[in-house]
């Protein structure tokens, strides 16, 4: 009966973690790219704010959204430590940590979103900036926000690179999801590492890198929806020496 509940147990903690990938991949689609890019006009300050505040509501959801990410991570980032500690503890917990890194890191950048809501609010303290002022700072707090996005990206790069070791190594999960997850971990390291380096190059980065990203955690989040863990391996693997 114990051995029945804990292969229960694992299973449960697979599909749990494949759950809040998923949670995640949404949310963070409908904030970055339907939100941001439906609100957010590059280079044009007048408009972007007058776009946010035509669409107060839609921005505000995407703030939310970015919340539902971040509170998802704690749990992803705990549920892959319980399920790859059997295969190196150490690196599992380096892992959990960098991920939690980046967790923190955007989440105290979702300030400079929630910013912009402030200067467009209006209010006394307002009182010495002029409308193209107000403007041009709240599409400051926006582009802040981005590289804000690149900065916890060199976490999650790290993280996500670990994550595909273990997983290659891991023998209850396919190999070739694990190389997927680090293809993927370099292509986040890319758009952290290279936008801060080549600016000028941002567009041409972002394009190389949607692919590579969404391919490799979208295949994880799918095999532990639907396979879950190979709970006997698992227990084996446990067995082995790291």
């Amino acid at each position: 009966m114990a051995a029945t509940g804990k292969v229960g147990s694992i299973k449960a903690t697979a599909r749990a973690a494949g759950s809040l990938y998923l949670v995640i991949f949404i949310a963070n689609m409908f904030a970055y790219f339907f939100v941001g890019s439906s609100l957010v006009v590059p280079g044009d300050a007048k408009a972007t704010a007058n776009s946010i505040m035509a669409s107060e509501l839609l921005f505000r959801s995407g703030i939310v959204s970015y919340l539902v990410v971040f509170l998802s991570d704690i749990g992803v980032a705990v549920l892959l430590y319980l399920l790859l500690k059997p295969v190196n503890r150490t690196l599992a917990l380096v892992m959990m940590v960098s991920r939690l890194i980046q967790t923190t890191v955007h989440g105290a950048n979702l300030l400079n979103q929630f910013f912009p809501l402030l200067l467009l609010g209006g209010g006394d303290y307002l009182a010495g900036f002029g409308p193209d002022q107000v403007n041009a700072l709240v599409l400051l707090f926006l582009n802040a926000h981005s590289y804000g996005v690149l900065l916890s990206e060199a976490f999650f790069g790290l993280s996500t690179v670990l994550l595909g070791y273990l997983v290659y190594r891991s023998s209850y999960f396919p190999r070739i999801v694990g190389a997927l997850l680090v293809v993927a971990s370099l292509a986040y390291f890319l758009d952290s590492f290279g936008i801060f380096l080549l600016p000028s190059y941002e567009a041409i980065i972002k394009q190389v890198i949607v692919a590579p990203a969404i391919i490799g955690e979208m295949a994880f989040t799918l095999w532990l929806l639907i396979k879950g863990v190979s709970v006997e391996r698992r227990q084996e693997r446990a067995l082995q020496p790291a």
